[in-house]
C-alpha cells in the first residue's frame, strides 16, 4: 500500500461523508490573500521587531515573514509550474487564487487626521513594490491561460472599522505599524481591540454590519473593473462572517461561499454560534456552501505536506468528493525570500505530478467551474 494511502483517521472519513457527491477525480486548488501588501519589506519587518512588535511568537509568524505581494517573477514561475502538468483532458493545472482588490492608502488616512478611511486598488498597490510594477499584467496573462482565475476575498484583508478605530485613538503599536505602512499585528488578545485586524468581516458593535455590506458591494464592482468578470465564489477573511450578509452577497452575484465545517459565526458583543456545513448546501439566501477538505502549506514546518495532502485526497477521493485544497499564497511568495518561494514551488511540483500519477483521471478545474457542476450533476 502506498504510504499516502494509509488510513487517515476515523474523523477524517467522518467529516467527507456529507453532502454533494461525484464520481469523477475533480481537483480545486484555492489560494487565498492575494492582493493584500501584508508585510511591505524586509526593513519592515526588522523596524517593527525593533519597535517591540512581537512578529514571530504566534501562529502567523510565517505570515510576517514571507507573505507580501506577489512579483512578476513569483508570478511567472508559479506558472510555469502550473503550466507543466496537465490532467486527464489534457489542460494543465489551475489556481484559484482568493484575492482582495484593494489596501488602505496611508497618505491620505493620515491627511485626515485618521478621521476617514481611504484605498486604493491593488493593481496601484503593485506599482510601489520593486519587482512588482509589471505584476498585474502577468495576472492578465494568468487568466488569458486559464492558469489563474481570481475570485473574492473581500475589499481588504482588513477590518476598516476595528483598524481605524484603533489609529483614532492612537492605539501605540497599531500607530507603530501604520507609520510603516504595515496593518497585519496581532492584535485579537489585546483588550483594547479584541479581534484581529485580518478578520475583515468580525464585530463586536453591530453597527459594524452595515458598513460591511457597503465593503462587500464596492469590493465586488471592483472586482469587475479589475478583471472583466463579476466574482462568484467568495471566501472571507480569516474565516468570521455573519449569516445576515449571505443575501448582498447573493444579490451582488455570489453563487459560492466558502465555510468551514465548523463555523464560529460572530452575533456580536463577543456572542458566537456554531454551524454545521457540508459541501454544497444550500443557504437560506440561495448561495451554495464550499467546505475545503485537503490542506497544503509546503511553507510550514513539521510535516511532509506532499504526502499528507495526497493522503486527504485519497480519503475525499474515496468518499466521491471533489479535493477541494487549501494552499495560502505566502507558500509561494520570494519577494523577501526567494528560498520560500522555491521551496512552495518545488513542493507544489511534486504534488501535481504525484496527483496525476496516482489519479491518472484527475481533472483540475477552477473553483466556480466546481460550482457549475455541482449545480449541473
Amino acid at each position: 500500500m502506498l504510504k499516502h494511502q494509509a488510513n487517515p483517521g476515523i474523523l477524517r472519513n467522518l467529516s467527507n461523508i456529507p453532502g454533494w457527491r461525484t464520481k469523477r477525480k475533480l481537483v480545486v486548488l484555492e489560494s487565498d490573500d492575494w492582493g493584500s501588501i501584508r508585510m511591505p519589506s524586509r526593513e519592515v519587518f526588522a523596524n517593527l521587531q525593533e519597535a517591540g512588535i512581537d512578529l514571530l511568537s504566534d501562529e502567523g509568524f510565517r505570515y510576517n515573514k514571507y507573505d507580501s505581494l506577489a512579483t512578476s517573477n513569483d508570478l511567472e514561475l508559479l506558472f510555469e509550474v502550473l503550466s507543466s502538468v496537465k490532467d486527464s483532458a489534457g489542460n494543465p493545472a489551475v489556481l484559484t487564487p482568493v484575492s482582495v482588490v484593494a489596501n488602505p492608502d496611508y497618505a491620505k488616512i493620515r491627511q485626515s487626521d485618521f478621521t476617514e478611511y481611504y484605498y486604493e486598488p491593488f493593481s496601484e498597490s503593485l506599482k510601489s513594490y520593486k519587482g512588482c510594477e509589471q505584476s498585474f499584467m502577468m495576472w492578465q496573462e494568468g487568466i488569458e491561460k486559464r492558469l489563474f482565475m481570481p475570485q473574492f476575498h473581500g475589499r481588504e484583508h482588513l477590518n476598516v472599522k476595528v483598524w481605524m478605530r484603533a489609529l483614532m485613538k492612537r492605539h501605540e503599536k497599531t500607530m507603530q505599524a501604520f507609520d510603516q505602512e504595515m496593518w497585519g499585528i496581532t492584535t485579537a488578545n489585546d483588550p483594547e481591540i479584541k479581534m484581529e485586524f485580518q478578520a475583515a468581516f468580525d464585530f463586536i458593535d453591530p453597527d459594524d454590519l452595515e458598513y460591511q455590506e457597503e465593503v462587500l458591494v464596492s469590493g465586488l464592482d471592483l472586482f469587475e473593473q479589475l478583471f472583466g468578470y463579476r466574482a462568484s465564489y467568495f471566501v472571507p477573511p480569516n474565516g468570521p462572517f455573519s449569516s445576515k450578509l449571505e443575501t448582498v452577497c447573493f444579490n451582488e452575484g455570489i453563487k459560492l461561499l466558502s465555510v468551514p465545517k465548523l463555523q464560529v459565526e460572530p452575533l456580536a458583543a463577543g456572542r458566537t454560534r456554531k454551524r454545521i456545513h457540508w459541501l454544497g448546501q444550500k443557504s437560506k439566501a440561495g448561495l451554495t456552501y464550499i467546505t475545503r477538505n485537503c490542506f497544503f502549506e509546503p511553507g510550514q514546518t513539521g510535516r511532509d505536506w506532499v504526502d499528507s495532502c495526497l493522503s486527504e485526497m485519497s480519503t475525499v477521493f474515496r468518499w466521491h468528493k471533489p479535493a477541494i485544497i487549501s494552499s495560502h499564497r505566502l507558500n509561494y511568495i520570494g519577494a523577501l525570500y526567494t528560498e520560500n518561494r522555491d521551496n512552495g514551488l518545488r513542493q507544489l511540483d511534486s504534488l501535481l505530478k504525484q496527483i496525476m500519477k496516482t489519479w491518472p483521471d484527475t481533472e483540475f478545474i477552477t473553483s466556480a467551474e466546481l460550482g457549475e457542476i455541482i449545480k449541473n450533476e
